[in-house]
């Protein structure tokens, strides 16, 4: 479970960038936070991994302090937080298999690490992952020979690799085409009931976010606005989140009898 509370982020003496946010993350749910850029969404989830130090408040994980954590217990604590990320940050010259298997960096000593030697049963791990996701194939192709999609795959299986007890996930699908996005969004639906792992998501397409999670939190200027099912997520909500339809994917989100799927579920 994941619980912050009262969580404020400030930069220097501007107006903090989040203001005593409350969020309570549990079981295998897969919640979405959307809002316009620069409401906070990504600072959120980066306080959350401690990328971004938190000014004041708490974020707990499965009952540990993330917030006041230093040094090794830190580094721990980061094994088991999974994340996604929209610009992939995978190391191109490096093999997928390479890529996948530097999630258990944190696992393996100075030696391993340097020279890349991970016991069997990681590999044997990730190449179960890889076949889950429908990478198995490229495991030996060079990380910058792959597609968007195929790319972020990658970025998911590494994350996994971690055994993370929470998967955050930072605009996964805002360099990818919309068909790939679409699959990109259905498989960290699929992997989050298949691994009891809860998911939270950073997303501007709100149409995604009313098709592909169970929950939805909105963020405006830095305060929660909406906290709620995708069914309850209306357009009032949406005005008060964005001041506005933003763009006609959102639009899209409201109109009767509108096709939610792009792909077939064969594509996760």
């Amino acid at each position: 479970m994941l619980e912050i509370s009262k969580l404020v982020k400030r930069y220097g003496r501007d107006e903090p960038v989040l203001k005593e946010l409350d969020l309570t993350v549990e079981g295998s749910s897969v919640v979405s936070i959307v809002g316009a850029s620069g409401a906070g969404k990504s600072t959120m989830l980066r306080c959350i991994n401690r990328l971004v130090e938190p000014t004041s408040g708490s974020i707990k994980l499965n009952g540990t302090e993330l917030v006041n954590l230093k040094g090794r217990e830190l580094r721990h604590a980061r094994r088991k937080i999974g994340m996604v990320f929209q610009g992939f940050n995978l190391i191109d010259r490096l093999t997928v298999m390479e890529n996948v298997l530097s999630g258990r960096l944190g696992y393996v000593n100075l030696y391993q690490a340097y020279a890349r030697r991970f016991p069997q049963a990681d590999i044997e791990r990730a190449f179960q992952l890889m076949e889950r996701v429908g990478i198995a194939h490229y495991a030996n192709k060079r990380a910058d020979e792959l597609s968007g999609g195929e790319r972020q795959r990658v970025g998911v299986v590494r994350a996994l690799m971690q055994e993370p007890e929470i998967l955050l996930a930072d605009e996964p699908t805002a360099s990818l085409d919309p068909r790939t996005s679409e699959q990109i969004m259905m498989l960290l639906q699929s992997l989050a009931q298949e691994l009891s792992l809860p998911v939270l998501i950073n997303i501007h397409n709100v149409a995604q976010a009313k098709t592909y999670t169970e929950r939805i939190v909105g963020l405006r200027h830095g305060k929660m606005i909406f906290d709620g099912a995708p069914a309850d997520f209306n357009k009032d909500a949406l005005d008060a989140i964005y001041g506005g339809i933003e763009s006609p994917d959102d639009e899209a989100a409201f109109e009767p009898g509108r096709q939610e799927h792009g792909v077939s579920h064969d594509a996760t």
